[in-house]
């Protein structure tokens, strides 16, 4: 149920005008709330040590860092355009 909250509230924020400049930092915000729910709860990580918290965290800051940098090069983050 949660996942589905957080999915409607991602598809929310799109049609928000007044959320563009912050859309993409919310969105990747929301989208790594979803991730660790669905690591720790439905893959049972919660419940492993800490070292395997690692493995799926340490990626995930990774691709984030790579997705902003990419995104903040090219201008892509302006949804609606200037």
């Amino acid at each position: 149920m949660i996942l589905t909250v957080i999915t409607a509230l991602e598809f929310a924020v799109l049609y928000i005008r007044a959320l563009t400049p912050i859309v993409v930092p919310l969105l990747l915000v929301m989208s790594a709330g979803k991730f660790a729910l669905v690591v720790l709860f439905f893959m049972h990580l919660r419940y492993d040590s800490r070292v395997l918290s690692l493995v799926f965290v340490g990626p995930l800051l990774i691709a984030i860092g790579i997705v902003v940098a990419l995104t903040t090069l090219t201008g892509a983050f302006l949804v609606y355009g200037r």
